[in-house]
């Protein structure tokens, strides 16, 4: 069976003739009017631009985003950045495809990650942070989960595991900045790093293809991760058969509502305790870092000095 094509490798002027997963498709036109698509094809090394001139919308519209496709074309590379241009592009069979071709490579220490956030959890003095915690992650259907998942589809730490390596980075990061100020509850800034974004396990499809759920679609992983917390305490306080503490329960639903940090990011509500303030801070810094790291790392382009310009970041990121 012949090697194939990965989006990392290609080189300049190489002819393509392979199947990728269409991770997103956008039907554009251009200054004379004429439409044109512009995809973004993945397979388990990277993503890059697809783009076919003078396409017709309802060729186009046969297409549907998280399938896998057959294209032919050429790799450009166009300032600084490689991208294909489409001679063609179909819907391909995927009886015989293997997913694990079209998937990011999982993070390593996925499992180290996740053991790290219990050991965390085990070491808290709050017995009510504490059996709640470990009630979440002791689930082994979260667990599995939780390892599996991505944080997200595109930005950042957008690979199998990416959800629990930003939890481990988030818990860390909190677990250091939170001591430094008198008056922030650490523990409770360590939960809210293991919370904020757990509704993301539902919200998220990633068994063969990165996506979103009808859930995910409609509620959205804020909702999903509230809900989610309310079944577990509630459950934890019919076991015990006392209630959790009623203020501490409040506070931990707002780290996860708040998390975003602006409202126009989703967020429902603004920070409003100083364990949110620093949760939707760090939270960003680490998103951001990954995106950053990530994008000098899989820059395909060594010679330069700098990566291509990124819209979402709205800048070049200089490598030295």
């Amino acid at each position: 069976m012949p090697d194939r094509q990965s989006v990392s490798d290609l080189a300049h002027n190489e002819a393509v003739d392979e199947v990728y997963l269409l991770a997103d498709k956008q039907v554009r036109s251009n200054r004379n009017g004429d439409l044109y698509l512009l995809t973004q094809l993945r397979d388990r090394t990277g993503q890059i631009s697809g783009l076919m001139w003078n396409i017709r919308e309802e060729q186009a519209a046969e297409l549907a985003a998280n399938t896998h496709v057959a294209i032919r074309g050429k790799a450009q590379n166009y300032q600084g950045q490689m991208q294909i241009i489409l001679n063609h592009i179909d819907t391909a069979d995927a009886a015989h495809l293997d997913p694990n071709d079209f998937l990011p490579e999982q993070s390593a220490a996925a499992g180290e990650h996740f053991e790290t956030l219990r050991n965390r959890v085990k070491a808290f003095s709050n017995p009510d942070l504490r059996d709640l915690l470990g009630a979440i992650l002791d689930d082994d259907a979260i667990a599995e989960r939780l390892k599996a998942a991505p944080a997200g589809i595109k930005l950042h730490h957008a690979y199998p595991g990416g959800l629990v390596e930003h939890k481990a980075h988030l818990a860390e990061l909190a677990s250091r900045v939170g001591g430094l100020y008198d008056g922030v509850d650490v523990e409770l800034l360590v939960a809210g790093a293991i919370l904020h974004d757990l509704g993301k396990i539902d919200e998220l499809s990633y068994e063969a293809s990165f996506g979103y759920t009808d859930a995910g679609q409609l509620l959205g992983h804020i909702v999903l991760g509230v809900q989610l917390l309310d079944r577990k305490a509630a459950a934890l306080e019919e076991s015990r058969g006392q209630p959790l503490d009623a203020d501490l329960m409040l506070k931990l639903r707002h780290l996860i509502v708040s998390h975003h940090g602006v409202l126009e990011h989703g967020s429902p509500r603004l920070p409003q305790t100083p364990e949110a303030i620093a949760l939707a801070g760090l939270d960003n810094l680490d998103a951001r870092m990954n995106e950053a790291l990530t994008l000098i790392r899989d820059d395909p382009n060594a010679d330069s000095r700098w990566t291509p310009f990124n819209a979402n970041m709205g800048r070049k990121l200089y490598k030295g």
